[in-house]
């Protein structure tokens, strides 16, 4: 599991810019709770990146609001389970981060034929209701 983080096929992020810390998990548990670090917290500082190029960078700190991102993952009871959903957390953000804009809706407007087809419908609709009116 150690080793370069995965966002895309254009980033990678080294194992070295990742910052691991691990403590206790909370809530109800067994006897391994209270002495098995299980809970992992996943730091990674985008402003420090060298694996991102710097329009990657600014794009990401301006969708995510800061310079850092911290994952948290305590789901599971083993920490190497925990590891590996940070891990994947942590690349999922980055994905949507890092992610182009999408394009701009080019405003278009209905065609001359489509505009007269609908208007000739309405007409239509109108005289046969009217037909059926009493005289």
């Amino acid at each position: 599991m150690p080793g370069p983080l995965v966002v895309n096929d254009s980033v990678v992020i080294p194992d070295a810019e990742l910052v691991w810390r691990f403590s206790r998990s909370s809530g109800p548990g067994g006897q391994g709770v209270n002495t098995t670090d299980s809970r992992v917290e996943l730091t990674f500082d985008v402003a420090a990146s060298t694996a991102l190029p710097p329009a990657l960078k600014d794009r990401a700190r301006g969708r995510l609001g800061g310079d850092t991102i911290t994952i948290a993952a305590s789901e599971y009871r083993s920490q190497l389970r925990n590891r590996q959903a940070a891990r994947d957390r942590l690349a999922q953000r980055l994905r949507e981060a890092i992610a182009p804009p999408p394009k701009r809706r080019r405003p278009t407007k209905p065609s001359r034929g489509a505009v007269e087809r609908r208007i000739t419908a309405k007409k239509q609709r109108s005289d046969v209701k009217r037909l059926r009116r009493d005289p």
